[in-house]
């Protein structure tokens, strides 16, 4: 059961600063047509096996994210109709999504997915390899991706100082990427924030909120 009143709520604290994403994993089609109907459009999931099951019972003017680590394996079933990558991790991954996108005839929009957490259990890059990436001849040939953008994902903890720093850290990062990695961009999408620390990341600059539970309730 969607909570319309937090919904609300969130779209007037989110309006004019960042887009609003809904975090449909573990969720029926049901509960997301009933978010749509509020006027809803950009919904995320973190499992392919789900997103590709979802995506033809619901309106096709949904815009679709991937928040989830991805597989090389498994970006061809979500080619064809993903809106947003935001996980990508590996230069090895980038590659695979731009064969897709050429086997698709699209060009598929990327997040660059940054560890800036202090648990070893989450994935992204580290700066090194974002400077690796930035100065890669092959990255310039690869027709069929478009990174418009960071993400990162802070430490679960109660430490709202910690969880600021690598707010800022991303931040950071992204204004010394941009111009390095993203191209005729006037505004990168900086991707951070979930319903535990939306707020933090809402003031440190956060243009693109992953919002689940506040949603849709405890999975």
């Amino acid at each position: 059961m969607v909570n319309v009143t937090k919904y609300h709520e969130l779209l007037q604290e989110t309006s004019g600063k960042a887009t609003l994403v809904a975090v449909s994993k573990k969720k029926t089609a049901e509960d997301i047509q009933q978010l749509y109907d509020l006027g809803q459009r950009d919904f995320a999931e973190n499992y392919v096996q789900e997103i590709v099951e979802k995506q033809p019972l619901l309106p096709k003017d949904i815009r679709w994210h991937f928040i989830g680590h991805l597989q090389t394996n498994k970006v061809r079933s979500i080619a064809p109709f993903i809106t947003l990558i935001h996980s990508v991790d590996s230069f090895k991954l980038l590659k695979e999504i731009n064969k897709e996108g050429l086997r698709n005839d699209r060009i598929i929009d990327c997040l660059l997915q940054v560890h800036i957490a202090t648990e070893e259990t989450k994935f992204g890059l580290d700066e090194s390899e974002l400077e690796e990436l930035a100065n890669s001849k092959e990255l310039s040939s690869m027709q069929n991706i478009a990174i418009r953008g960071f993400m990162g994902m802070a430490s679960f903890t109660d430490d709202t100082s910690q969880i600021r720093k690598e707010f800022r850290v991303l931040r950071a990062l992204t204004e010394r990427y941009t111009k390095l990695l993203i191209a005729n961009l006037s505004q990168p999408i900086l991707s951070m924030g979930m319903s535990a620390d939306y707020n933090i990341a809402l003031e440190e600059g956060s243009t693109l909120l992953r919002i689940g539970s506040l949603l849709f309730g405890e999975r």
